[in-house]
């Protein structure tokens, strides 16, 4: 910035507030924008859900350098869905032909997709799907009840082999995403998956919506106590010091307005915009948790958090 003001005083350049912008000008640009194309991925045409099924080419590339697969949609209207995925595990060319048709499925069935013919030139994949050639691999039996899975979602499933010839668009795309992605077109949609399919841990669904703040609202909002009488005492002497309105739970503060309180997650984000954000401080933890409350914002292991981020 100092070199381009050395150089830009050499001009006789002048600065003056800009003015309002009139009413025509905006009518004149969105009048421009109206007509410009934006392709929207996840907005799928009614008429284009259900009746014809949709194609989809897929086509997977392992290298030295990293795994990759390039996806093609095209709907029954025309319209074409160009993906690329890069994968951040090693896999072998079929595991990544398996792991691309798995993602793509997926993001199908999220569209409203019920019916999709696909198009690859993987004989292995195909064969092993249609009940043709047999998985001896452990690996690839995961990966095969993983699709029958995914297959059971969509009214119509057609897979069909093609030669490479015919799914070029495809191959192209898969051979980029797996070297490096950063020269894709901006209207190709990348996604860098981190795991694989087969790899996912199972766990039970667990009732999060209970947090530090529940007690405390429902005590202010309906007068609920524990049945514990110390507990319920506690609560009571807590609670003088929180006010509940418009669904919000509210800490009193002696310097300051009123902190609004939140949750050790939303918590998080706070310390780290207020520690590395964009007008980032990369201050000690006791000052990085007062700037905290200072914003407006609290929550009891403000100050515990805030030393172990720093």
């Amino acid at each position: 910035m100092t070199k381009w003001a050395v150089e830009l005083a050499e001009q006789d350049i002048g600065y003056q507030p800009r003015t309002a912008i009139k009413a025509q000008a905006l009518a004149d640009f969105l009048a421009e924008g109206a007509s410009l194309s934006v392709t929207e991925p996840c907005s799928v045409p009614e008429e284009a859900r259900s009746g014809e099924p949709w194609v989809l080419f897929v086509d997977g590339a392992s290298s030295k350098e990293g795994s990759g697969a390039g996806l093609l949609l095209s709907s029954p209207t025309g319209e074409e869905l160009i993906y690329a995925l890069r994968f951040d595990f090693p896999a072998s060319n079929n595991e990544v032909e398996y792991k691309a048709l798995l993602t793509r499925l997926r993001i199908a069935h999220q569209m409203g997709i019920t019916a999709i013919r696909v198009r690859s030139d993987s004989q292995l994949v195909v064969y092993q799907v249609r009940g043709e050639y047999e998985a001896k691999e452990d690996v690839m039996k995961k990966y095969l009840a993983k699709m029958q899975e995914a297959i059971k979602l969509f009214e119509l499933f057609e897979i069909e082999r093609v030669p490479r010839s015919q799914n070029k668009r495809a191959d192209a795309l898969s051979k980029l995403a797996s070297s490096s992605f950063a020269h894709l077109s901006k209207e190709v949609l990348v996604e860098v998956v981190k795991e694989k399919s087969i790899d996912q841990v199972r766990v039970l669904a667990i009732d999060s919506s209970a947090t530090w703040m529940t007690p405390l609202v429902d005590f202010l909002s309906s007068g609920v106590l524990p049945e514990d009488k110390t507990e319920a005492r506690r609560l009571q002497l807590r609670a003088a010091k929180y006010a509940y309105a418009g669904d919000t739970l509210y800490r009193r503060s002696y310097l300051s307005p009123w902190l609004k309180c939140v949750t050790p997650e939303e918590g998080d984000y706070v310390l780290r915009e207020v520690h590395e954000g964009l007008c980032a401080a990369h201050v000690g933890s006791r000052v990085l948790a007062k700037k905290c409350l200072l914003l407006g914002y609290y929550w009891p292991s403000v100050f515990r958090d805030a030393a172990t981020l720093v």
